[in-house]
């Protein structure tokens, strides 16, 4: 184990620790300081010297010892040292009661004899302040208001050995804020307070009082605004600093005049047409008083006076807008109640009335300023009838056609009423629609209209509207004639009044219908010997059709709703008149005539053929009409052959016509009024061949043959 050490001194200078110094021990690598107490004490390992020890008790005596150490052991303890601990520090409480001083308190300590304070700027600036007092208390004046001080105290024992210290940092409080300033604001009802800032204040309050109404405003800033002020009153303004050790004395008070409050009780009057008078109550802090008058053209007039009544020109028909401030050296009066104020409404001017109908006028004027509603008259006939309408238009309707009216337009407003002594204007109503009564024909394409005539000196216009186009015309009186209408038309007939004053509704429409049209175009072409096919052009408005052919030998008719017929039963050879009969779908009918017609010659009968010695052919047959020619065609696959005989023969003869071939035979009479006929019968004849030069004719019939 090492040495023992040797303590060259101990000594206390916190309350709560020893410090030892000794001399070092060769070999030692730690020492043990100990500090007892009876019987507690406390132990530190260090490693050198000097050494404390900590965690002791303030004015307390102790036995110190040190011992070395090392691998080896412990050393036994070195002589002892009796030390007593210094004296614990008070604990100081501090306020500053006023701007200029701090107050300084503690609780006694254990073994104090007195106690040292001392008090300096934090800053440095100035000198110390030192006090030493057996006390427990004591007050430091005369210091700078706002200003941050450190404060310092110990306590010492019967010895005089100062104990810990206490350090305490305190502000006093601040001063009164000065040059105390009220900007107020008349239009927000608002007064911004300024001030110039005092040392060590770290926030104010501004305290804006009126009675018992008070109001406030704090602020970390030099200025400050208070909102929700009142209206024709007088407030007191102080300002109050603050910092963490307290407030300042209120400034003095600052006097505080807001705007006059709004006029109110304002009446309007117009005490004789064109003047208006404006009054109202007086207004507490109010010095004087304008009045603006507004018209709703935009013009603005005002009126600056110290009494409570304004006198204005006005005008009819105008609306006015007025409001009435109050002034004082605070400003203007907020805005109270506009008024507005309505004279009568003149009467209408550019006055127009317009004919709609016979019953129906439409009336329109200009507009007139400050009219809400307008109300028509129109007074004649049998009564009044009466329009109202907001707009600058009205149409009168269910008036009597043919009669003169009165029409009055006043002019009306909710606040004023109307106008009545606007004049009235002549208006004369279209003439009444005219009544048809008969529309006759008076021939082919002449129609005749009559119609009852109500009216005085009106011309009446009569017109037939189709898709042929518009035929009119015009009288005076009670009918008229409408010339060369379109066949196979159909119109509406109606008629209309006119007049200096108007043009009537057209009458109630009338239909009419012409007959249909004949066809313009008719053929006839024979078809067979005893059948004819008539065919024709469509006839305008037409539906149906009836055609005849009629001779002393009989007649042939067909009904038909095509343009075009087959006539049956015709006798050859025979003269015919032609007629056709044109119906509409309403039955109305057109009898057309024609060209004569003659059917087609007949054909002749019993055809034969014999066979010629010198190898030719005679065609035989009977013929019906012995003054008409015919003519005989053969067709075979060797060839065609015809022959025609001479006048008055019933045959013809065809030389050299080849053998072993079968022929169509055809015999057909022959005119100069056309092509041959192709209807007349066909027969079938073999011409055979025997030996060389001979040959049969045999006749193919159904279901025979003959040979000649």
């Amino acid at each position: 184990a090492p040495g023992i050490p040797v303590i060259d001194q101990a000594y206390s200078k916190l309350s709560n620790s020893i410090t030892v110094e000794w001399r070092a021990v060769p070999g030692a690598t730690n020492y043990m300081l100990t500090a007892q107490d009876g019987d507690s004490f406390v132990e530190t390992i260090v490693k050198n010297s000097p050494g404390t020890v900590t965690g002791l008790k303030p004015a307390t005596l102790y036995r110190i010892t040190v011992r070395s150490i090392n691998s080896g052991g412990k050393s036994q303890p070195s002589p002892f040292r009796r030390v007593k601990t210094v004296l614990a520090a008070p604990i100081l409480s501090v306020h500053s009661p006023r701007c200029d001083s701090i107050a300084v308190s503690w609780k006694a300590v254990h073994m104090a004899a007195g106690f040292s304070v001392s008090l300096m700027r934090s800053d440095g600036l100035g000198r110390m302040l030192k006090e030493n007092t057996t006390n427990t208390s004591l007050i430091f004046t005369n210091l700078d208001p706002g200003t941050l001080y450190t404060i310092k105290a110990y306590a010492w024992n019967a010895n005089g050995m100062p104990g810990d210290d206490f350090t305490y940092n305190q502000r006093t409080s601040p001063n009164a804020p000065v040059d105390v300033k009220v900007a107020f604001s008349s239009g927000a009802l608002r007064a911004v307070v300024s001030w110039t800032p005092t040392e060590g204040a770290l926030t104010y309050s501004v305290t804006v009082s009126s009675g018992l109404l008070k109001l406030r405003c704090n602020t970390s800033s030099a200025s400050c605004m208070v909102p929700s002020l009142q209206c024709s009153s007088e407030y007191y303004v102080s300002v109050t600093a603050y910092n963490d050790a307290g407030s300042s004395k209120p400034t003095d008070a600052v006097s505080l005049k807001t705007v006059p409050c709004a006029p109110v009780n304002i009446s309007i009057e117009e005490d004789e047409p064109g003047h208006l008078l404006v009054s109202w109550s007086s207004v507490t802090l109010g010095h004087y008083y304008v009045v603006f008058v507004k018209s709703d053209d935009g013009l603005e007039v005002h009126c600056n006076t110290s009494y409570t009544q304004c006198h204005f020109q006005s005008d009819c028909g105008f609306t006015y807008f007025i409001s009435v401030f109050a002034y004082n050296k605070a400003g203007q009066s907020p805005l109270g109640d506009v008024f507005n104020y309505t004279t009568a409404p003149c009467c209408p001017s550019d006055f127009r009335a317009v004919l709609m109908s016979s019953d129906t006028v439409r009336v329109t004027w200009a507009p007139v300023r400050g009219a809400d509603l307008y109300e028509t008259r129109a007074a004649g006939g049998s009564g009044v009838v009466l329009c109202k309408d907001t707009a600058t238009a009205c149409t009168l309707s269910a008036l009597q056609c043919n009669t003169p009216y009165n029409i009055t337009v006043y002019s009306f407003s909710e606040a004023r009423g109307s106008n009545t002594s606007c004049a009235p204007q002549y208006v004369a109503t279209a003439p009444c629609s005219p009544e048809i009564k008969n529309v006759s024909k008076e021939g082919l394409s002449v129609i005749s209209v009559q119609w009852q005539s109500n009216n005085e000196e009106a011309t009446y216009v009569v017109t037939a509207r189709g898709e042929a186009g518009l035929w009119h015309c015009t009288s005076t009186r009670n009918s008229c004639t409408l010339m060369d209408l379109p066949c196979g038309s159909a119109f509406s007939v109606s008629a209309i009044a006119r007049s200096p004053a108007g043009q009537s509704l057209p009458s109630y429409s009338v239909p009419l219908e012409t007959a249909p049209c004949c066809p313009n175009d008719l053929i006839l072409t024979q078809v067979t010997q005893s059948v004819t096919n008539i065919s024709w052009s469509v006839g305008m408005g037409a539906q149906m059709y009836v055609t005849t052919l009629e001779s002393p030998k009989g007649h042939a008719k067909c009904h038909t709703l095509q343009n075009y017929c087959l006539l049956g039963c015709i006798t050859c050879g025979t003269n015919y008149t032609v007629s056709l009969r044109a119906i509409s779908e309403t039955g109305l009918t057109s009898s057309c005539t024609y060209q004569g017609y003659s059917s087609s010659a007949c054909c002749p009968s019993g055809v034969k053929l014999y066979r010629l010695s010198n190898n030719g052919i005679r065609v035989f047959w009977q013929a019906p009409d012995e003054t008409m020619n015919y003519s005989a065609d053969l067709h075979g696959s060797k060839g065609n052959f015809s022959c025609t005989p001479s006048s008055g023969l019933s045959h013809c003869d065809i030389t050299e016509i080849p053998c072993g071939d079968v022929y169509t035979v055809v015999v057909a009479p022959v005119t100069d009024k056309g092509p041959k006929l192709t209807f007349c019968p066909r027969k079938i004849y073999s011409v055979t061949c025997s030996g060389s030069s001979v040959g049969m004719v045999i006749y193919r019939g159904k279901s025979n043959a003959k040979h000649i």
